[in-house]
């Protein structure tokens, strides 16, 4: 439930809700703004408690929330959530573009990219250190080799870099290296992973399950949001349905629902979302109308001979025409 504070309410009645519900067997999350405090209690609401918080000095309201997510939920937080990143932020209206291969192949390789999506307008890189391959013959990405490279592409052109993180023992090593620690779309419901990864002072990217419901999503978020991590940013990259010309069916409605159901932000992958190259831009461009807060595009210097994902990989050129368009959609939008 939401305690909602009188305007200005000092900070010992702010504290004397706080105790008296964690007496009561409340977990306590904050959200302070200039001129009213929000007291999140998460635990079994009864009419006595709220009868008792009604009447305690600087209380204003009490409301229960009604959605299965708590934390994550607007009727929590009703200002979206801004995440910081370097210099840049997610959320607060403008557009992020995050894109490079989908596996780190190699350090030239990868610095020579890393320039190219820099130069075409992307704002942060991707790519993966740590691969998960339906095959175990399949490459499985260069771990360690590859963290070094992602941060040594990140001093160079000074864009922050987003990274999969699969096993909870690798959190803290891949931290050490990324700005964002990504969970992919086969770990969603890894839950273990997903309280460990409440625990870091480090944004985290969780992408859609390919069979996961909205309100399933949205719950692996809360996972890690009550564990202690607020920054979390949603990423939808299609889901698994009966049609198989595209690899996945691209979900653009989830961006309006996400916006309406949650405070955080929400980015869109049309690269794993429909796996060819040439509906990548449309559906980058669909989903800017949607109104995501930013995009995840793969790209590669010859896709051709990607290690992984080539054909959802758009050439260094066509990145450049997507970023420009994108940009324009987004600027005509505001």
């Amino acid at each position: 439930m939401i305690i909602v504070m009188k305007r200005y309410a000092p900070k010992h009645e702010v504290e004397g809700v706080c105790d008296r519900l964690q007496e009561n067997g409340f977990q306590i999350h904050l959200s302070e703004g200039i001129e009213r405090t929000i007291v999140g209690g998460i635990g079994e609401r009864t009419n006595e408690i709220v009868d008792l918080l009604l009447t305690m000095p600087g209380v204003e309201n009490v409301v229960p929330i009604v959605q299965p997510f708590k934390l994550a939920s607007k009727e929590f937080k009703k200002e979206p959530t801004i995440i910081k990143v370097a210099s840049n932020f997610i959320g607060d209206g403008s557009l992020q573009i995050m894109a490079g291969p989908c596996a780190v192949e190699g350090r030239d390789k990868f610095i020579e990219i890393a320039k190219l999506v820099k130069d075409a307008g992307a704002t942060m890189l991707r790519g993966g250190a740590f691969k998960p391959r339906t095959s175990p013959y399949s490459f499985q990405g260069l771990e360690i080799e590859g963290l070094e490279i992602l941060k040594e592409a990140s001093q160079i052109t000074g864009l922050p870099v987003v990274t999969e993180v699969m096993d909870p023992r690798m959190i803290e090593v891949t931290a050490e290296y990324v700005d964002i620690l990504q969970v992919g779309a086969r770990n969603m419901q890894n839950f273990f992973l997903l309280r460990e990864l409440g625990k870091i002072n480090k944004p985290v990217l969780l992408k859609r399950g390919p069979s996961a419901t909205i309100e399933e999503w949205i719950m692996a978020a809360e996972y890690i949001i009550s564990s202690g991590n607020p920054e979390v940013i949603l990423c939808e990259r299609g889901i698994r349905t009966f049609e198989t010309y595209t690899r996945n069916t691209l979900d653009l409605s989830a961006v309006p629902l996400i916006k309406d159901l949650t405070h955080l932000p929400i980015i869109v992958d049309p690269s794993h979302g429909t796996g060819k190259w040439k509906l990548v831009k449309p559906m980058a461009l669909a989903a800017i109308g949607a109104g995501c807060d930013g995009l995840m595009v793969e790209v590669h210097q010859k896709p051709s001979e990607a290690l992984s994902d080539g054909p959802q990989s758009l050439t260094p050129e066509n990145f450049a025409d997507l970023a420009s368009k994108a940009n324009a959609l987004k600027n005509a939008l505001a």
